[in-house]
């Protein structure tokens, strides 16, 4: 749904734009991660935990709010990165394989609805305006339901007496994103579009939200401590009810 909007010259930039400032911030994540990882003894959860973000539940609703339903698109660049990262990388340092499963990652629901609405934007086929208007009314809604159902199975008081946790949940919401806000700066610099900064907000939207819901999904599948991600997924959700403002605030001084 997010690909039913007109196919211009523009909307093409701003989308190899987003798609560029993606992969900048994946490999700036999984470099800072390497480095901290000894240091900071962290262990594959929390690597996981801090990598990827709760990009498509949070994100899409937020950008449609913020910047409007035709910007949701960019979003989408973001999600499709990190779900290649998720099959690939994610996957293999849970399940400590290095063997490629491409046709998980091929198969992916998420990533056949991507491209079939990039297929849909290429050849300008708009869906019906009443399943469009299903589509962006259900997709706020049950963003917070999913997160609601995973916040109600946690005691709070195991997420918030884990000492450790906070650790997660600072790189994962503040260091990170700092580190985030310096790239985008310097994308926007060499950037001409015109819109360029609400497409980059996109990305750093993306970028700064609490940990993915994935992990733990993956966590339960490969034996994984799964009871510590899903701890995490909460603690670092409810923080990010102060520290997402905070840094969007950061990005529209700085940016």
């Amino acid at each position: 749904n997010a690909f039913q909007v007109e196919y211009t010259p523009d909307v093409q930039k701003g989308l190899l734009l987003a798609c560029a400032a993606a992969v900048a911030v994946h490999i700036l994540f999984l470099f800072l991660t390497a480095i901290l990882k000894k240091p900071l003894h962290l262990d594959v959860i929390e690597r996981a935990t801090i990598i990827y973000s709760n990009a498509g539940i949070l994100v899409i609703p937020l950008v449609q709010e913020l910047l409007g339903q035709e910007y949701v698109i960019y979003s989408s660049a973001y999600i499709a990165v990190q779900l290649i990262l998720i099959w690939t990388h994610c996957k293999n340092m849970l399940c400590e394989e290095d063997k490629l499963e491409w046709k998980k990652v091929l198969l992916n629901i998420n990533i056949i609805s991507i491209i079939a609405g990039v297929v849909l934007f290429i050849f300008r086929i708009q869906l019906p305006s009443g399943a469009q208007d299903i589509l962006n009314n259900m997709i706020g809604p049950l963003g917070m339901l999913l997160a609601g159902m995973v916040i109600a199975e946690v005691p709070l008081k195991t997420v918030f007496t884990r000492k450790r946790s906070y650790l997660s949940a600072a790189l994962r919401l503040l260091i990170y994103p700092v580190f985030v806000l310096i790239l985008m700066k310097i994308i926007q610099t060499f950037t001409v579009i015109h819109d360029s900064k609400q497409i980059l907000l996109t990305v750093y939207l993306a970028s700064i939200t609490p940990a993915c819901a994935t992990v733990t999904s993956m966590a339960q599948l490969y034996d994984k401590d799964a009871a510590y991600s899903s701890s995490l997924y909460v603690l670092t959700t409810l923080l990010s009810i102060v520290t997402m403002p905070v840094m969007v605030g950061l990005f529209e001084m700085m940016v």
